[in-house]
Formats: C-alpha cells, structure tokens, sequence
C-alpha cells in the first residue's frame, strides 16, 4: 500500500528491518520487549509488522518528504540502534542487524536474493505454474531453433552478403529484478552507430510527448537511417527476434512476457512503470504484443504488462503464443 502511495505522491519512506535468527522469535522475552518498544517510540503513521515471521521485522517510516535522502535513513537506523542498545542487555543488541532501504531510490536492491527487498508480494509462490512454465519455455526454444535453422542460415546469409558487422547483435537488457542480460538478435543495423536519436525518442515517448503513438512503432523509429535494407525485411517479419530463443533456453527471458527494456529507458521510467520488470521474466511476445503495439500509448503497454504479471498462467501464455503468429504478419508483433 506505501509503496502505491508513494508512486501516487512522489514522497518516499523509509524501510528499517530488524533481522535476528534466534531473538525475534515467537515467544522469546527480547522479542516481546522490541515489540514493546517500537510499538511505543514511534509516530502512529509509522507501521510496524513482521517482514519474515520469525526472524525479521519491519518498520516503515512515512512522509519522508520529497527531498528525503539516504541521510534519513541513516538516523533513523541510528535510532533504532540506541532504542535497542537501552533497553536490552549488550549481547542480545549485538545479535540484531538492523538495515534500511529508501524506496523508490533504492527500488532496485535486492540484496543478493532471488526476490526484491522493496517488493516481498513478487516473489509468492506459484511453484506448480512457473515449473511448467519453464518446461514450456525449454520445449518451445529448443523446438523453434531446430526447425528454425535454415531460416537461421539464410538469415546469417544475407547479413553477411549485405553489410559490414557481425551476424548477431547482442545488447545490454534490464531483465527480471533489475538485472542485466546480454539479448540476443539478428543485427538489422549498420555498425557503429550513434543511439542517441533513438534515446531521445524513447524519452519523448515514455513521457508522452511523442504526436502520435498509432503513427509510429512504439520504440522504433519510422525511417530509421541505421537500418540495413536487410534489416528492414528482418524487423518487418520479426525473424531479427529469432536468436531470442537461446536467451529463453539460458532462462534469461521467457517465450511470453514484458518487453525487455533497454538500461536507457529504465533511466526515465516513472516510478510505476518500474513495476513492470517484477514477478515475471521478460519475453519474447506478451500481451502488449498481440493487443497490438503499434496502437498503445508507453503507459499503456506498461498497463498491460502489470495486468500479465499479476494474472499470468499457462492456459494465458499459450493463448498469446498462439495469438502472435497472427500480430506477426500484420506487423504489431515485432519488437
């Protein structure tokens, strides 16, 4: 709910955790006494509740103010510390490791876990889904680099034959969590050049000040002077995507899923959109592809990636596996 609040009103709070293997749990005198006194040297819009029952538990400091910064975090941790250090014997305030994250700034640290810190709610479990998720994932890449290979081939081909460079572009993506992966596709450009028109446009276009989003393709450029006469064919039947299957098969991505954005455009995300690289992989194809991409505003797409992320199942994701060939040759599919 704060973390909603917070993308509505821009002001960031703060989130202090208490972690301890042995004092927090249930029943243990040390942990009613900082129960005790949390409850009783905070503000009442403060909220206090357990992270991880058990071992950690957490404070959220609201109203931060917009120009909240790390500082604040800092003092607060300060706080709690000497909070603990009076009012519990030495050895038990050493036992507990006290940290704070300052959300939206520190949206992105996950702390070396498999889940982010800031977004406990992505990470629940749905075991049974993701395994059969990932089967199809496996089947479905392997099948289409096998039967794709002569397409593979005389993609490399043409390549080659026409321009300078090497066959396969790899590029830096921001992937689940954050975390960066190197994409895989057919190179459709010249080499060498500047991706600073196509910053600029991305920027325009995420902030809403591109004329006409059903004009233009959505993180493309009409005319593009970097692109090959080859490449034009390759984005145009969305064959440029093939090598995209040995990301999904290495399980950076998924056959279905977010678009997986380039660092440059993460850097002028609003604090919303950023949901949309939790709870599920990026893919190939997704439900922004095939509700037509051509014809969504950047907010919309974002709209229809959380409501994926949020409702994903294996009957969805092979509905929009079969709904892509058809946005492939009208051209909305491509990416």
């Amino acid at each position: 709910m704060e973390q909603r609040r917070t993308e509505r009103s821009r002001r960031p709070f703060v989130l202090v955790l208490l972690e301890s293997a042995n004092l927090l749990k249930a029943g243990q005198r040390a942990c009613k006494e900082i129960q005790k006194l949390l409850l009783n040297s905070f503000r009442e819009t403060d909220i206090r509740g357990w992270y991880q029952n058990g071992c950690t538990l957490g404070l959220i400091f609201t109203e931060i103010g917009p120009g909240g910064d790390h500082s604040v975090g800092s003092h607060l941790v300060d706080r709690v510390r000497a909070l603990l250090a009076s009012n519990l014997n030495p050895y038990e305030a050493a036992q507990i490791q006290v940290t704070f994250y300052l959300f939206p700034e520190d949206w992105d640290k996950w702390g070396g876990l498999d889940e982010p810190i800031l977004y406990p709610e992505a990470a629940r479990s749905r075991k049974p889904s993701k395994i059969a998720k990932r089967f199809i994932d496996i089947a479905g890449s392997l099948s289409a680099i096998v039967i794709g290979a002569p397409l593979f081939a005389a993609a490399a081909i043409a390549i080659k034959m026409t321009s300078q460079g090497p066959v396969v572009y790899r590029q830096k993506r921001v992937g689940r969590y954050g975390r960066s992966f190197t994409l895989f596709k057919f190179r459709s450009m010249r080499v060498d050049n500047d991706h600073a028109v196509h910053r600029e446009y991305v920027r325009n276009l995420i902030a809403g000040s591109v004329e006409s989003a059903g004009t233009k393709k959505i993180f493309k450029l009409t005319n593009d002077p970097r692109i090959t006469a080859v490449g034009k064919l390759l984005r145009r039947t969305s064959i440029d995507e093939i090598p995209q299957f040995f990301n999904v098969l290495f399980g950076d991505m998924s056959l279905v899923g977010p678009r997986p954005p380039i660092p440059y455009e993460v850097d002028s995300y609003e604090i919303w959109h950023r949901r949309r690289l939790l709870s599920v992989k990026p893919g190939i194809t997704g439900l922004w592809q095939v509700n037509g991409r051509s014809r969504t505003t950047f907010d919309e797409m974002v709209r229809l990636d959380l409501q994926y992320s949020r409702t994903w199942s294996v009957w969805m994701d092979l509905k929009i596996l079969l709904q892509t060939p058809r946005a492939v040759i009208i051209g909305e599919g491509a990416h």
